[in-house]
């Protein structure tokens, strides 16, 4: 039976000003991008205005003058107008569903976590943990292609397959459409529930995953690395991740195919309209994605009125 439509708790209230609370107004103000150093400095200052003030409610034009101290008038005025958004994003009261594609090494992972970190969502999962979860399940003779990472799925063709085109993106084709049955099923359920969820991988091939989920609010977007020597770095750097040493080696070895995909992906990102955000600086592939997500919360409380 499904469930009730639940919206993920909202931190921001009322239409003059902000309730306040120390702790959400940090939470926030990150949500915005600032830094939690900065958020937690603007709301302790902020905290002490009102004291100050006798007040228990801080207007957006007030806090803008105080963010403007910590911050400096530009980011204060960004991270206003954010807070502005974001408490119209929470008052849509519909599911967030987040999805960051792109090539294996594009920091996928990092920008999932961290949109959902800055929107409150708790359920992040990946396309890979999907695929690793159907490879228990499934053995290699019955589904072959999950038993092969994303560039190396050709090698569990038939012959005959890999002669009629490109191996490369065959076998990466036949693997995403396999796990694209796992991804369904996984949103599906989120929407039963009424949760919001970010879900990254390389499998959310732009043209092959639904526009839209009922009347959840739908982000896609592509990551991509055009400068071939940063993509090489992102390996380094996931080699010496806090979830363990991973063999960058074979990726490097294999980048010529990851870039295959890569423009494989981001062509058809142009054919459908999917956003490709370049991954040059974290910092800003993680803004672009944010800004994606209010863009179309505008969309949809605009179509509401």
């Amino acid at each position: 039976m499904t469930q009730p439509r639940r919206a993920d708790p909202l931190p921001l209230g009322g239409e003059d000003g902000l309730p306040y609370s120390k702790g959400l107004m940090a939470r926030a103000l990150i949500a915005t991008g600032v830094s939690a150093v900065k958020a937690y400095e603007l709301a302790q200052q902020t905290e002490a205005d009102l004291r100050g003030r006798g007040a228990t409610v801080v207007e957006l034009e007030r806090l803008q003058e105080l963010a403007e101290e910590v911050l400096g008038e530009e980011d204060a005025r960004r991270a206003v107008r954010r807070l502005r958004r974001l408490r119209q994003l929470r008052s849509l009261e519909v599911p967030i569903i987040v999805l960051v594609g792109g090539a294996t090494g594009t920091g996928k992972s990092t920008v999932a976590t961290e949109i959902a970190h800055r929107l409150g969502i708790t359920r992040v999962t990946s396309t890979d943990f999907i695929r690793q979860t159907m490879r228990a399940f499934f053995s290699p003779e019955f589904v072959p292609s999950v038993h092969y990472s994303s560039f190396e799925a050709g090698e569990g063709l038939p012959a005959a397959e890999r002669e009629a085109g490109d191996p490369l993106l065959l076998g990466f084709l036949d693997q995403t459409r396999n796990v694209l049955v796992g991804v369904h099923a996984s949103i599906d359920r989120a929407l039963e529930e009424g949760w919001s969820m970010v879900l990254e991988g390389v499998h959310l091939v732009p043209g092959m995953v639904p526009s839209s989920f009922g009347d959840a609010l739908v982000v896609h977007a592509v990551l991509a690395i055009e400068n071939e020597d940063i993509h090489v770095q992102h390996f380094w750097i996931r080699n010496a991740s806090p979830d363990g040493p991973r063999s960058h080696l074979k990726y490097v070895d294999k980048l010529s195919d990851i870039r295959h995909i890569q423009d494989f992906i981001v062509e058809e990102a142009g054919k459908t309209g999917v956003p490709v955000v370049q991954n040059g600086n974290i910092e800003r592939a993680i803004d672009a994605v944010m800004e994606l997500v209010f863009d179309r919360a505008d969309q949809l409380a605009a179509e509401k009125v």
